[in-house]
């Protein structure tokens, strides 16, 4: 069983990205999240959160961080 944790993405660009959130046993959380948008939601710890830009060519990988709880009080900010 997973330990699920919440988290918050602020996509502070002047575009549109796209989190992907990939965990274990197939856990997918896929949104798309407009600029200035805080998305919030909870996932497995450890799960791999993408953010892709779309350019003009196709999508583009421009971070990757973790899902990982602090202590009680905090969870991870992306």
């Amino acid at each position: 069983m997973w330990v699920m944790v919440d988290f918050s993405y602020r996509n502070i660009t002047s575009s549109m990205v796209i989190l992907k959130c990939i965990g274990p046993d197939r856990f997918f959380l896929e949104r798309a999240i407009f600029p200035q948008e805080v998305f919030s939601s909870v996932a497995p710890e450890g799960s791999q959160l993408e953010i892709w830009g779309i350019e003009s060519y196709g999508p583009n990988l421009e971070q990757r961080l973790r899902v990982t709880a602090f202590n009680k009080e905090d969870s991870l900010v992306a």
